[in-house]
């Protein structure tokens, strides 16, 4: 839907009041990174808004595809935030004004809006980031060099990190940030990397194996020299 439209007509094709944020986790060079977008003079979480017609996982997915391009992205409800003063109208108008656009203080975007955020692990090298709409530029940052963000959503990517060390731990969701195959030194250094701790690799990869998820694939891969790991896949049936 066209920006215009959506000022326009917006209240009646959206759930009023209601948002989605999405703090998308990628994984690159050592470092988990979160997918950013410029929004006036800070950065934002990729969002959006939940259609009359669809559910609110409908609306995650919908809204996960336009911002990355995944056909089936990994996704998990995080939680609900809904501070009394939790508006854009003034970085709305602000934007407007910047771009010569026509403001009309009854557009529905000026409302408080409460969001449900969610947070997806995703495969950086097969995502396809696109800014668009009100977006002057879409970005990785890594956890720790995040730039200046807009209203709370510094504090939901902190609980969606906090989120995933307590998840993992609980079941296994962390291959959803690696190619498909693996191998298991990628996935203990991954893990090492979410829990910030270190974990002996042998336990570590008896661990995954017992779980029964992984098939080992009968190719190996060279990553430095004398090391040639086995590289695994989650199995197909799973």
């Amino acid at each position: 839907m066209e920006i215009e439209k959506i000022l326009e007509e917006g209240a009646a094709h959206f759930l009023p009041n209601l948002s989605i944020d999405l703090v998308i986790i990628g994984y690159k060079q050592g470092k988990l990174q979160c997918l950013l977008l410029k929004f006036e003079k800070k950065w934002v979480l990729p969002g959006g808004y939940i259609k009359k017609e669809e559910s609110v996982d409908e609306a995650v997915v919908r809204i996960l595809k336009e911002r990355t391009g995944l056909e089936e992205p990994h996704f998990k409800f995080l939680a609900v935030f809904g501070d009394a003063n939790r508006r854009f109208s003034e970085e709305f108008k602000r934007y407007f004004k910047k771009y010569d656009l026509p403001w009309k203080d009854d557009y529905f975007i000026n409302n408080r809006f409460v969001t449900l955020a969610h947070y997806s692990l995703v495969d950086i090298d097969n995502t396809h980031p696109t800014a668009s709409g009100f977006d002057e530029a879409v970005a990785w940052f890594p956890f720790e060099e995040l730039p200046e963000l807009w209203l709370d959503h510094r504090d939901i990517i902190n609980t969606a990190r906090n989120r995933l060390k307590t998840d993992i731990k609980r079941e296994q969701l962390s291959y959803n940030l690696l190619p498909d195959p693996f191998t298991m030194p990628e996935l203990h250094r991954l893990h090492q990397t979410i829990l910030d701790e270190h974990l002996d690799r042998s336990r570590f990869q008896k661990k995954m194996l017992a779980t029964g998820l992984f098939e080992r694939l009968p190719k190996l891969k060279k990553e430095t020299p004398g090391s040639n790991p086995y590289q695994y896949r989650l199995k197909q049936n799973i």
